[in-house]
């Protein structure tokens, strides 16, 4: 039906009846190009690097809130 753009990227349009329009990301649609690295890994990985990295950080952060540092650690 349509595309929008918004803080999150490009959306695609869909009328779902009459009355009512839904919005999806690009991503969950075949009409994005596929990720390189889904394509070199003939589609066998169950993550991507990318992804993996983000959540090491993510862990990191949510480890550094759980424990305060003492005075004298590096």
């Amino acid at each position: 039906m349509g595309e929008r753009y918004n803080r999150y990227g490009r959306r695609l349009l869909f009328r779902v009846d009459d009355v009512a329009v839904c919005s999806v990301p690009l991503q969950w649609t075949d009409l994005a190009a596929p990720d390189p690295e889904i394509v070199l890994g003939k589609q066998r990985a169950l993550f991507r690097v990318a992804d993996l990295l983000e959540l090491a950080q993510l862990v990191d952060q949510m480890r550094e809130r759980r424990s305060p540092r003492k005075a004298g650690d590096v």
